[in-house]
């Protein structure tokens, strides 16, 4: 739905009379408990009450060869500018994973970004390493590369330049600069090797440059694939009807307008509060260069996963899925259409949504 990084019901109480004192209907004939007939419905009435057969939901009727024209491709994003060896994955891996690389050594991309629990650390903000706050959400490792833009405002066009920025981002890693990277790598004498093992046609390959390249080729192997690429490539049976019923909505709502390709989103920028104004402190890309054209415009964040990457938006400040399907409805879908959406379809919606979850690498499982 436009714009990335989305129900209470009434029990009734039925209240029963307890009356003291005699029935006014009570005589002295024979009980009616008595009679054969009776027994035999009282019996009956001890059985444990048969539950009705859940009613088993209609499969949707669905356009799939619309459907993966437009949702079937891979999206165009970047390539990397050095081709990727084993070498350069496995620096580019230590290297997310080096805790030193950081102002008081506690602080590494995987500690926002675990790839155990699906590239992000599940806060509205993340911890830096002098223990302040970002401004943003943390967004997710996974599928970055397939984006077309890195950071909620596009300001890094691929994984590789986008790796070094928090780095040298005073509340994140807190560095003071490409200098003291370097000197920090220097510190380590296994990711000098590294270096020297991943680029070894560079008199002195350690860089920051080479820091961002080996990082890009690492990231770029953290791909997830669920049932949605399942569906996508052939097997219409890969999701259920209730998954299915929930693309149906997604597709006849609009949400495709923004999430488009295999990755449903991460391939443009939007306005949050495109029919109901937004008036957070968070312009978007305004920040980047005062440009008001593009106050409150943010990238449409990648679906991929995203039942595992709560909380929601670019300050984090919504928790559960179905809260951000509405607010996505709210905010992004014309009021003429959002407002015939029912509980039902949200409910759907968001088992689509949940169908997007791949399996994690091996190595990367709890």
């Amino acid at each position: 739905m436009k714009t990335l990084t989305l129900l209470t019901t009434a029990l009734p109480l039925f209240l029963f009379a307890a009356c003291g004192g005699d029935d006014p209907k009570k005589t002295d004939a024979p009980a009616a408990q008595d009679s054969p007939a009776a027994k035999q419905q009282s019996q009956a009435d001890s059985q444990p009450a048969k539950r009705k057969p859940r009613k088993r939901m209609r499969r949707p009727k669905v356009n799939y060869q619309a459907i993966k024209v437009l949702f079937g491709a891979e999206p165009p994003a970047p390539k990397a500018e050095v081709a990727s060896t084993p070498e350069l994955v496995a620096l580019g891996k230590a290297l997310y994973h080096s805790e030193h690389l950081s102002a008081k050594g506690n602080l590494s991309c995987a500690s926002c970004h675990d790839l155990s629990n699906y590239g992000v650390d599940n806060k509205p903000t993340s911890t830096g390493s002098t223990g302040e706050k970002g401004e943003r959400n943390t967004p997710t490792t996974y599928n970055a590369a397939r984006q077309f833009k890195q950071f909620w405002d596009g300001r890094a066009d691929t994984v590789e330049a986008q790796a070094i920025m928090p780095v040298l981002n005073p509340i994140e890693h807190g560095l003071a600069d490409e200098a003291e990277l370097v000197a920090k790598i220097k510190e380590q004498t296994d990711l000098v090797e590294g270096f020297k093992k991943a680029f070894p046609g560079d008199a002195d390959p350690v860089t920051a440059k080479n820091f961002g390249v080996a990082i890009g080729a690492f990231e770029r192997t953290l791909v997830t694939r669920s049932k949605w690429d399942d569906y996508l490539d052939g097997n219409q049976k890969a999701l259920s009807n209730e998954e299915l019923a929930g693309l149906k909505v997604f597709f006849d709502v609009g949400c495709q307008a923004c999430h488009m390709g295999r990755t449903l989103g991460g391939t443009m920028f939007q306005k949050y509060g495109l029919h109901k104004p937004y008036t957070g402190k968070d312009t978007g890309r305004h920040k980047l260069d005062g440009d008001e054209a593009q106050k409150y415009f943010f990238k449409v964040p990648a679906l991929l996963n995203v039942a595992e990457t709560a909380p929601y938006l670019h300050d984090g400040s919504i928790a559960t899925l179905e809260v951000a399907v509405r607010d996505m409805l709210d905010k992004q879908i014309a009021p003429s259409i959002a407002a015939k959406v029912t509980d039902e379809q949200v409910k759907h919606l968001v088992a689509f949504l949940n169908a997007l979850t791949g399996e994690l690498p091996d190595e990367f499982k709890k």
